[in-house]
């Protein structure tokens, strides 16, 4: 069964769906957290029902994420993608704070050769997990912000929050 909640946040509504869990806090495994417009984004569906109140213990990390407090979020994630995009996504998992990396150093930390980049970006796309797997610290070679599916707006808006200094 799906539960969901909206939580306000400087980059607007953000969407938390998940599922029951027994061994995560608040019981929930968070499947989907989308922001408004997200390319690729999901959207309520009739069966799913609403619970804010699962998903407090998410809520208060967000929001000391974006006080600017906390650097890390403590949250149990549902298993879902292919096995190469769990790859990617666990090595997106692993980027601290307040830096960033390259396509082509993601593919590189998994194993996959360079000519694995562009599927490397497109497993990047299909985070369903906004913010809380920072894909928001991925950039392009040469510096530059690409390819946010939340827009490149809050991609900026997030690394500024990191205090990411990105080339000008």
């Amino acid at each position: 069964m799906t539960v969901y909640a909206r939580i306000d946040s400087p980059l607007g509504a953000l969407l938390l769906a998940g599922e029951r869990s027994e061994t995560a806090p608040g019981g929930i495994a968070l499947t989907s957290l989308s922001v408004p417009g997200q390319r690729g984004g999901i959207a309520v569906r009739p069966e799913w029902i609403e619970d804010a109140c699962a998903f407090v213990p998410i809520a208060v990390q967000l929001r000391a994420y974006f006080a600017g407090v906390d650097t890390r979020f403590d949250i149990e994630f549902a298993d879902s993608g292919t096995d190469f995009q769990r790859r990617v996504w666990r090595a997106l998992d692993e980027i601290p704070y307040g830096v960033t990396v390259t396509y082509g150093e993601i593919a590189a930390r998994i194993g996959a050769p360079r000519e694995r980049v562009r599927a490397v970006a497109a497993a990047i796309g299909a985070n369903p997990l906004l913010v809380v797997r920072p894909c928001h610290r991925v950039i392009a070679a040469g510096g530059s912000l690409t390819g946010y599916s939340g827009g490149l707006e809050r991609k900026q808006q997030l690394l500024e929050l990191e205090q990411v200094l990105l080339p000008v």
